[in-house]
């Protein structure tokens, strides 16, 4: 599953089944990784069985301390997060912290705030991050009613991100300087914690470049 605006949809992947032993051994060989991040496609899209078994095989890694997963299941598929999935959390040592995607406050409806809350009584850690889109969310009122009700339900603001330039999505873009106005009014208007980080993507750069 991926979001309708990321590049990763357009890439072909492998259909046998894959088992992850290598990036184990390469996690297990560098005493320098304390996070691993699971993410694109969707960690999600993999079965209970598993997660669970990659999750095992972290938790015996002396020097992994956190999993962070990247998902955007939680939103678009929120019975995804039933019992047996949250049982996985109970027997994992690690500490746990998830990054959902929603762009629209109307995208977190009652099933996806409650499905975020079993993950948050687990003592899971959730995050939201959006991207800037034209006609969607490129106004200060819908951005605060976003931020507002996230941190409302205990979740974290981190990224706004400015739009990647893929083909196809030129009509959502918004100026960079729009974008920047939007986020000092923002920052005018709500607490420190509850205002994302301005950010973008850039070609070959190691960590994404705030704005």
């Amino acid at each position: 599953m991926h979001c309708r605006y990321c590049f990763r949809q357009n890439f072909d992947y492998e259909t046998t089944l894959k088992t992850f032993e290598k990036e184990l051994e390469c996690i297990a060989q560098d005493s320098t990784l304390q996070e691993v991040i699971l993410s694109g496609g969707d960690p999600l899209s993999l079965s209970d069985q598993v997660l669970k078994s990659i999750l095992v095989e972290l938790s015996a890694i002396p020097h992994v301390k956190r999993v962070r997963f990247h998902t955007r299941f939680p939103v678009g598929i929120p019975e995804r997060i039933d019992a047996d999935f949250l049982d996985i959390f109970t027997q994992i040592p690690l500490q746990v912290w998830f990054v959902i995607h929603a762009n629209h406050p109307d995208e977190l409806d009652a099933d996806v705030l409650a499905s975020l809350k079993s993950l948050q009584k687990l003592g899971i850690a959730v995050l939201n991050q959006s991207v800037l889109l034209q006609g969607v969310n490129d106004q200060i009122s819908i951005l605060k009613e976003l931020s507002e009700k996230l941190v409302n339900h205990g979740i974290l603001p981190y990224y706004l991100h400015q739009l990647d330039r893929v083909q196809g999505t030129a009509h959502f873009e918004v100026a960079e300087e729009h974008g920047k106005a939007l986020i000092q009014a923002l920052t005018g208007q709500l607490s420190g914690y509850a205002v994302p980080k301005y950010v973008r993507e850039i070609p070959g750069e190691s960590n994404k470049t705030g704005l």
